[in-house]
């Protein structure tokens, strides 16, 4: 199973609502457990005898019907354009610890540039911009978990 995959079933998992799913196949065991303050993920590669098994726990309470999120100033920031996470992980804007970070608001940006770093799995993601403008604002702290489709940053395109 490679990362893509693995990242696939995440995003399936948090959309579903389930609370707990396990894989188990050849060479990988995989535990997604939701629901809780921070999602867990565990995955380990470990010889298995079993034959493959998707085993999924319903969630004990009915899932509540989403209601809309009260409308923030839209007209502010209905010019910006949202960046998101395109996958779970550790939000981090520096590629390490002693270099500056990738963009600062402010920053003029083109499609193709560099904006953070997402770390999942041990693997470290470079975020790139599908859009040029300039940073206006950055939601999210550095060093913080970042969910799926979670805003990142605020680009105005003009």
């Amino acid at each position: 199973m490679d990362l893509k995959e693995i990242q696939n079933l995440i995003k399936f998992v948090a959309k579903s609502g389930a609370s707990e799913v396990k894989l188990e196949m050849d060479d990988v065991k995989i535990t997604i457990k939701t629901g809780s303050e921070s999602d867990t993920t565990i995955v380990q590669q470990v010889p298995m005898q079993a034959a493959p098994m998707l085993q999924q726990q319903a969630p004990a309470v009915a899932p509540v019907a989403e209601t809309p999120a009260p409308a923030a100033p839209a007209n502010e920031d209905s010019k910006y354009i949202t960046i998101k996470s395109p996958i779970i992980g550790t939000f981090y804007r520096k590629p390490s610890p002693d270099k500056p970070v990738f963009v600062e608001v402010g920053t003029d940006i083109k499609e193709g540039d560099v904006l953070c770093v997402i770390e999942a799995m041990k693997l470290f993601n470079e975020i790139e911009s599908e859009i040029s403008g300039k940073i206006v604002k950055v939601l999210v702290d550095d060093a913080s978990p970042v969910e799926f489709d979670q805003p990142l940053f605020l680009v105005d395109p003009s």
